[in-house]
């Protein structure tokens, strides 16, 4: 049975609910989010547990909802996850959860999107909003398949008991490679391997939370923030991680240059046995169902400009750098639905949109 909204949303993540929320200031009367997972929440439920968000509270909201609590403090993954979840039931928009988009193709002047289970969906807008998180990026490394340790990347690093007394690798030089870091470096002989030397950036700078700096200069929005892109990963820092790596021991040192049957090899030649390897190196979009949509390149990167699709009714939010330095962040991926959405809706307006409303509820979790 198919079922027709003004804006499909893909992914109740915090880029999928802020587009969501924004949606009927755009005229989109009906907007039907589809999200993977049985809650709405995004990647952040399964981050790891001891995860601490680099912005304070006050810059860590979506549109329409403050992030509860003390403005200065920095919260946690689950109280991101319990902020996304208030917010989602707060929304005039219809979740339909463990709803797995398979394939989102041109129809008839229409977008129909399907799921796994079946079901589909029609709308004269989409937006995807599911691709930053979801695809783990592991660095192609010699020896890779010869290594007999662990080697999880840090999507699925959830904490640190399952590597006491161990000698860990964590592979990175950003903020989650650090934060990994320093809490292994309490229970297991632990050694950072980046690239490059860690950079670090002081966050409190003149007294000021760095996100303050960012957004009373406007570094952090198009265009000023586009020049951030090229430049090397800094780690955000009040002093405690760069504390814990010094007290626990954790030595940086430049990356392997291959894996071994019990360890790897370092840049300098020498060899080490090591019983994992982490790897806090990121992600990369991905965005399978649009597959067959026009909207991909043949590498599967996005075609867009600041998050419009080069083909009609067809909109992305959430990639980093998309607009500024802020885009996949909770601070910014509200300024970019904004942008999207507003786009989109010039380009809808004064087309016939199909009748019908979403009928479905979800299995899981909606809100209308």
């Amino acid at each position: 049975m198919e079922h027709h909204a003004d804006l499909i949303v893909i992914g109740a993540g915090q880029s999928g609910l802020a587009t969501a929320a924004l949606a009927p200031r755009h005229g989109f009367a009906r907007t039907l989010v589809l999200e993977a997972a049985e809650q709405a929440g995004g990647s952040w439920p399964r981050y790891y547990d001891s995860l601490t968000l680099f912005s304070p509270a006050r810059y860590s909201s979506l549109p329409g909802m403050r992030f509860p609590g003390d403005g200065d403090r920095y919260p946690t993954r689950d109280e991101v996850v319990d902020y996304l979840r208030a917010y989602a039931r707060r929304l005039d928009a219809h979740i339909r959860t463990s709803a797995t988009v398979t394939s989102v193709l041109p129809r008839d002047g229409a977008w129909a999107v399907r799921t796994q289970d079946g079901a589909e969906f029609t709308a004269r807008t989409v937006v995807a909003a599911s691709g930053a998180f979801r695809s783990p990026y592991t660095p192609d490394v010699p020896g890779s398949e010869e290594f007999a340790g662990r080697s999880p990347h840090a999507a699925d690093y959830r904490g640190p008991d399952p590597f006491t007394g161990r000698r860990v690798v964590v592979v990175g030089g950003g903020n989650s490679a650090v934060q990994i870091a320093a809490e292994l470096g309490a229970v297991a002989v632990t050694t950072l391997a980046s690239r490059r030397p860690i950079g670090w950036m002081r966050q409190r700078p003149l007294g000021r939370d760095v996100h303050w700096w960012l957004k009373h200069t406007r570094f952090d929005t198009a265009p000023l923030g586009r020049l951030l892109e090229k430049m090397p990963v800094s780690v955000l820092d009040d002093g405690r991680y760069r504390t814990a790596l010094d007290i626990h021991g954790v030595e940086r040192r430049e990356m392997f240059t291959r894996l071994t049957t019990d360890g790897v090899v370092w840049a300098d030649g020498t060899r080490e046995p090591v019983d994992a390897v982490i790897w806090a190196t990121g992600y990369r979009l991905a965005y399978p169902y649009l597959t067959g949509s026009g909207a991909l390149y043949a590498d599967g990167r996005p075609r867009h400009r600041g998050g419009v699709a080069t083909v009609p009714g067809l909109g992305f939010v959430g990639m980093e750098f998309q607009r500024g330095f802020s885009s996949n962040t909770l601070r910014g991926v509200g300024r970019d639905a904004a942008h999207v959405l507003s786009r989109l809706s010039r380009a809808r307006r004064g087309s016939r949109v199909g009748h019908g409303a979403v009928r479905t509820r979800s299995r899981g979790q909606a809100s209308s």
